[in-house]
């Protein structure tokens, strides 16, 4: 079974690999929130991105797996999708842009 932090490590990296993001973008996450799941063998860990309330909720199970069926939850309504995405690299705020119209 893995630890928590190998599970927080394992949600960031899935996110850079599901994006093909840059080493320069993946440091640009932070976990928000996690937590092992009582009596289960998996970790829902919350990803975001420095400064900005979007998040990944996401499961990894006790052997390093991703689900691949992560939850984006964002705050912004779709005239704000654009909202702060100028602070931060560019091929970051594209997959930023891109979660925030598909999950409106």
């Amino acid at each position: 079974m893995i630890s928590l932090v190998e599970a927080e490590r394992k949600a960031i990296e899935f996110i850079a690999e599901e994006w093909e993001l840059s080493d320069q973008d993946k440091e640009l996450f932070t976990v928000e929130n996690s937590r092992k799941i009582d009596d289960r063998w998996w970790y829902i860990v919350e990803v975001t991105v420095n400064n900005l309330p979007d998040k990944w909720v996401m499961q990894v199970y006790d052997d390093g797996e991703c689900d691949p069926c992560y939850t984006f939850v964002s705050p912004f309504s779709e005239t704000e999708i654009l909202a702060d995405l100028d602070k931060i690299p560019e091929k970051l705020a594209l997959v930023l842009q891109q979660e925030r119209t598909g999950h409106i």
